[in-house]
């Protein structure tokens, strides 16, 4: 029988002894290896910490000590030990485990994870709210996977640091994110595990430790008098946590799981604010995964024995492979184009960008309140800024938006990846308020393609836009075409281009919507309904003539959008049919979008379904409309 049907449970682990901890971790790893194999998912993250989550759990009595999961895809086997093992196969499918850590899913989820750097701040949040309460229980934050690039971090450190209360943050630091870590802390952190001097001393200290009792004070002469010139030097790595108000301690090896208890243990019993630096290899156990973490970042469905992928090869590119493509053949015409991403530069494809033309691509790490004031600066220079970041983690950098690029008119190109619904990433990955949000700041142009190629022109026309800001944003998808040579891509102007004409209904539909809206057009026409159909590719500023016309020919209009209705394009239009008294108001108005609602994980196409926004969607929330009696102002029927 293998340790791990063994546990179920926490308490279960801790029923184990310290040496059968290396098997239970080995166990754990192959189980984690088995499931992700087999549906995909997050795989380094969670490989690295296993010895850490295995240590926390057994000693740390959770659920009443709290562990603060920081980048929730660190949470797979945090899982398996939680209750979860049997249930793990369906994390990431439709109605299955979220992909991160959720409050509602276990009460070993102590705090919501799926963006970064989230869990000093949280675990301090939970700190003071213990002491408020007057009880007792640990708090430990496990940050790490690059997150310690984020400035939000460092917020709280200074925060806890000050506070002087009973906080415990443990480090992973495995030199990687989702792409090799960059910046200043990195190397900091580096250093000491480089440099021969600490290995050194370390070498002392546990060689005179190791020669038989002997007082602390006896110890630590002995050793001062050896290394009094080396001192400065193994004190260095922890230096800036000393000094933000931290106990340091480390660096320990985070895949010594029996070592890490020995630790753990006697960080329990101390007070205030310390921080455990421990050193891990992203993908531990895995050897493909050991000697290429960012592929394995995360990973589909593979044959564990070799490695090898099981999706067959082909198909259409996906858009961000497009857009890598086609801002490195721009970059190529214009000199002055350069690119900032947030850590992304596989998943935004802009580090096709990167091999082309090194000195003009800049990833900042996961800091895109940075990476967007940055671009601003580059912008008064003369440079053309293109900001390649997820939809969802931009929202991160939006007051540097509003105050530090459309405020003063700067010329910065926005282009949101997984726009819309991000599929089996789930609520905190779905794109689904960037329409909302970007409509809002004024100077600022929004657009939206309906397929790769209008995607390139769009981008080649907003790089020699000079009055401001401009975005762009598409799906977590592939293109629905075949894309010919950017050469062969015809300028698009601000307008709408009107697809289909017809007579008693108007879909304007919005980037990803537009097919779909087309199909749902050829149903409509089945049941005699004629839906003329207009690509709104230019959300704002929005093509009034091209409006004022569909509104005078047709009775009815539904807007759309693959975005949060509230707020989104279709509230937008509609307050602009209303207050301009220059346009016609139709009998009849309706929206379609993203529901008031924070939409689950699973396949992008079954969760569209799900919403309505499908051509068979469209066509169902369409004839409402065009076979709704009118009505007079009153609510009375004509």
């Amino acid at each position: 029988m293998s340790l791990l049907d063994q546990v179920k449970w926490p308490a279960d682990l801790r029923k184990l002894s310290p040496e059968e901890l290396p098997r239970f971790t080995r166990e754990v790893r192959d189980r984690h290896i088995d499931v992700v194999s087999q549906i995909g998912g997050h795989f380094g993250a969670s490989l690295g910490v296993a010895d850490l989550t295995v240590a926390l759990h057994y000693v740390f009595k959770t659920p009443k000590d709290k562990l603060v999961w920081d980048t929730g895809h660190q949470g797979y086997i945090h899982k398996i030990l939680t209750g979860r093992n049997d249930r793990f196969p369906t994390i990431r499918q439709h109605r299955g485990l979220a992909p991160f850590l959720r409050r509602s899913e276990s009460e070993y989820d102590t705090f919501g994870a799926g963006h970064a750097a989230t869990s000093i701040s949280a675990a301090l949040g939970m700190a003071a709210g213990r002491d408020v309460r007057g009880t007792d229980e640990k708090v430990v934050a496990i940050i790490g996977d690059g997150a310690m690039g984020c400035g939000l971090a460092y917020e709280a450190l200074n925060n806890a640091g000050h506070t002087d209360r009973d906080l415990i943050v443990v480090l992973n630091d495995n030199d990687m994110s989702i792409a090799p870590n960059v910046g200043a802390m990195n190397k900091y952190l580096t250093t000491v595990l480089n440099n021969p001097v600490y290995d050194r001393v370390r070498d002392q200290v546990k060689g005179m430790l190791r020669k038989g009792p002997r007082t602390v004070t006896g110890v630590m002469e002995s050793l001062a008098g050896r290394v009094e010139d080396s001192v400065k030097h193994l004190l260095v790595p922890g230096m800036i946590f000393e000094e933000l108000g931290f106990r340091y301690i480390g660096p320990v090896d985070g895949h010594d799981v029996e070592g890490l208890v020995e630790t753990f243990e006697r960080v329990r019993e101390m007070g205030g604010p310390i921080l455990v630096h421990a050193v891990t290899q992203k993908g531990k156990g895995y050897p493909p995964a050991e000697a290429d973490p960012v592929k394995w970042h995360a990973a589909s469905p593979f044959d564990k024995v070799s490695g090898a992928g099981k999706k067959k090869a082909g198909g259409l590119p996906r858009y961000q492979k497009v857009f890598g493509e086609g801002i490195t053949e721009l970059a190529r015409l214009d000199p002055r184009v350069v690119v900032i991403t947030a850590g992304m530069p596989g998943g935004t494809s802009s580090g096709i960008m990167e091999k082309a033309f090194p000195d003009r691509h800049f990833d900042v790490g996961i800091a895109e309140g940075h990476g967007v004031t940055f671009a601003g600066g580059l912008a008064t220079q003369g440079v053309r800024p293109v900001v390649a970041i997820y939809s969802t983690f931009l929202q991160r950098g939006y007051d540097n938006i509003v105050h530090d690029v459309a405020l003063q008119k700067l010329p910065v190109v926005f282009c949101l990846d997984r726009a819309g619904i991000a599929g089996e990433d789930g609520p905190t990955h779905h794109g689904m308020l960037d329409i909302s949000y970007m409509l809002g700041i004024p100077e600022m142009t929004v657009t939206a393609p309906k397929d790769g190629s209008e995607m390139l022109a769009l981008l080649r026309m907003s790089l020699q836009h000079d009055e401001g800001p401009w975005s762009i944003r598409w799906p977590r998808a592939s293109v629905p075409e075949e894309v010919p040579a950017l050469a062969d891509i015809p300028e698009v102007d601000a307008s709408w281009e009107v697809l289909r004409e017809g007579s008693d209904l108007t879909l304007l539909a919005v980037g990803t919507m537009v097919l779909p809206s087309l199909e749902a057009a050829e149903v409509l026409s089945a049941d005699g309904i004629e839906a003329t159909v207009v690509n709104c590719r230019f959300l704002k500023p929005y093509d009034r003539t091209t409006l004022g016309r569909v509104l005078a020919e047709t009775p009815a209009v539904l807007t759309v959008e693959e975005g949060a209705v509230v707020n989104g394009f279709g509230a937008y239009i509609g307050r602009e049919i209303h207050d301009d008294p220059g346009l016609p108001v139709p009998e009849h108005f309706g929206t379609m979008g993203i529901p008031d609602r924070f939409i689950e994980h699973g396949p992008r196409g079954i969760l569209l379904e799900e919403i309505g926004l499908t051509p068979q969607g469209i066509a169902s929330r369409a004839r409402t409309l065009v076979r709704r009696p009118a009505t007079r102002p009153s609510g009375e029927a004509v």
